[in-house]
């Protein structure tokens, strides 16, 4: 999976490759719609917290890039404000999960309210997303729904790749997303817990290398990490983690991935 940088210079485009069609749901699909469900996590970054409003999750038929019209709402979309630093450990938030229309699903777009912030040393300042509460950020997906068929994939945020940045001497902060996208079908998990944890110790996290791409996640208060996307393979984790304030690394070897599984390394001791 490779990192996809957004500039939010108006509309803001990625392209999910091989969306998979991952089951059957005989609850609400008939045979005209599928079930689309779109997740939000967090990779790591260097702030105390980051809140992303969300007010909608919009689908649009048609590929065209800059046309604005025949946008829709997916529908059941929980909007509210989003602390992306606590999706971690393997916790993710549904954003939306609703029946659409199957056929041809040209983009996806994710619009964002107002009320967005960073914190930074304790001190809060306003997140600006220059233009996504007009235009929102915009995913080209090209891709048909099969009927009766469920889909689901995962946005990671990657914080600390730039996702906010400060607007040069202004004292502001700029929301530049960062985002990479995975899907349950095409792809694995690594989950695991730094455990026990020495008194003087701190687990920061875990992170995979996939070709150029490294891929990390945060360890949650418990010690907890999951490693979403990862393509099916065998993989060296590198756990890091804080012993008397100072960084260190410890390295699980040959943890084995395959599609559409989770892979648990189940509990990894310090030192």
């Amino acid at each position: 999976m490779k990192r996809i940088k957004f500039c939010l210079k108006g509309f803001f485009a990625i392209t999910l490759m091989g969306l998979f069609f991952l089951g059957c749901d005989s609850n609400n699909d008939t045979p005209e719609n599928s079930r689309l469900t779109v997740r939000m996590a967090d990779a790591p970054g260097n702030y105390d917290a980051v809140f992303v409003e969300l007010v909608d999750v919009m689908i649009k038929n048609a590929d065209d890039a800059d046309g604005s019209k025949g946008w829709v709402s997916i529908g059941n979309v929980t909007p509210g404000i989003h602390d992306l630093l606590k999706l971690t450990g393997g916790v993710n938030v549904v954003l939306a999960d609703n029946t659409v229309p199957s056929g041809y699903l040209g983009q996806i777009r994710l619009l964002l309210g107002d009320k967005n912030t960073v914190v930074k040393n304790g001190v809060r300042y306003d997140l600006k997303t220059p233009s996504a509460q007009q235009s929102g950020l915009k995913l080209k997906i090209n891709q048909t729904l099969v009927a009766g068929a469920t889909y689901e994939f995962m946005l990671d945020f990657d914080v600390k790749s730039s996702v906010v940045v400060q607007a040069g001497n202004s004292g502001n902060y700029n929301l530049h997303p960062v985002i990479r996208v995975s899907t349950t079908a095409t792809s694995g998990v690594i989950k695991g817990t730094v455990s026990p944890i020495p008194t003087d110790a701190k687990a920061l996290g875990a992170s995979v290398k996939v070709g150029d791409v490294t891929i990390s996640a945060f360890a949650n208060d418990l010690g907890m990490f999951q490693l979403n996307g990862i393509p099916a393979g065998t993989y060296d984790v590198k756990i890091t983690y804080e012993l008397a304030a100072v960084e260190q690394t410890k390295i699980v070897y040959g943890v084995i991935v395959m599609d559409g599984k989770v892979t648990d390394m189940g509990s990894t001791s310090l030192p």
